[in-house]
C-alpha cells in the first residue's frame, strides 16, 4: 500500500505528457511556491546548578568557493538553484502526504475501507498537483522526479511496476523517454546530481 501511494505521486508528476513538455526552459514555470521550514530544536540544559536553552539550528555546510569554466556553466547552475528552490518543497510535500496517509491506512480494519481511501488521496492529489505541473518547465519535471526519488528513496519504474505491474511500468518508461525521462534513473549524489545535492543541502539549511 505504501508503495502505491508513491506510485500515484510519481505518475502525478510525470503524467499527462501535455503538461511538462508544453513549456521548454524559457518558461517562467511554477511562480507560487509554500515555504520550505526550518526547524530549530529549543530545549534547555542544566549549567552550574541552572538551566540555559539548548538551541539546535540546521546544519550549516561549509562547500569550496563554486568555480565555473564558462558563463554558460554559470547560467546554468544558477537556472539550478531556482529550480531546486521552486521543486524541492513540493517533493517535500509528496513525501508528506506519504507517510501521513500510510500511517492513517494502518488504522483501517478492512481492505475495502483502505482502497477508498486511496482513491480519496489520488483524487486529491490530482486536483492539488496536476495544476502545479502544468506550469513546470521540462527541467523543473525532471528535477521533480529525482527529488521524490531522493525523499523517497525508490525509482519512479520499480513504483510504476508494484502499482500498475511491469507492463504498464515498461509503457511508461518508453513514453517518459520520448520527453527526455528516465523513469530507472536513480538519485546519485555523488555523481551525476552533485551539484543538485550541494543546492539541496544549502536550500534546506537556509544558506541560499
Amino acid at each position: 500500500m505504501r508503495r502505491s501511494i508513491l506510485a500515484l505521486l510519481f505518475l502525478v508528476a510525470l503524467f499527462p505528457a501535455e503538461t511538462i513538455h508544453a513549456q521548454d526552459d524559457k518558461g517562467a514555470g511554477i511562480d507560487s511556491v509554500p515555504p520550505l521550514p526550518l526547524y530549530v530544536q529549543v530545549g534547555k540544559t542544566a549549567y552550574h546548578g541552572d538551566s540555559i536553552p539548548d538551541i539546535v539550528t540546521p546544519t550549516c555546510y561549509v562547500y569550496p568557493p563554486k568555480r565555473f569554466r564558462s558563463e554558460r556553466e554559470r547560467m546554468f547552475y544558477n537556472r539550478l538553484v531556482l529550480n531546486v528552490k521552486k521543486v524541492l518543497p513540493y517533493a517535500k510535500l509528496a513525501k508528506e502526504t506519504l507517510i501521513e496517509t500510510y500511517d492513517f491506512i494502518e488504522t483501517l480494519p478492512t481492505e475495502k475501507e483502505r482502497r477508498d481511501h486511496i482513491k480519496l488521496v489520488e483524487k486529491g492529489i490530482k486536483e492539488q498537483y496536476k495544476p502545479i505541473v502544468r506550469r513546470m518547465t521540462k527541467s523543473q519535471g525532471k528535477l521533480l522526479i529525482k527529488l521524490i526519488y531522493r525523499e523517497c528513496d525508490q525509482t519512479g519504474y520499480s513504483l510504476i511496476q508494484a502499482f500498475l505491474g511491469s507492463f504498464k511500468a515498461a509503457y511508461y518508461q518508453v513514453f517518459a523517454g520520448l520527453f527526455g525521462m528516465g523513469l530507472n534513473k536513480v538519485y546519485d549524489p555523488q555523481g551525476e546530481d552533485k551539484d543538485t545535492e550541494r543546492v539541496v543541502r544549502l536550500v534546506e539549511s537556509g544558506q541560499i
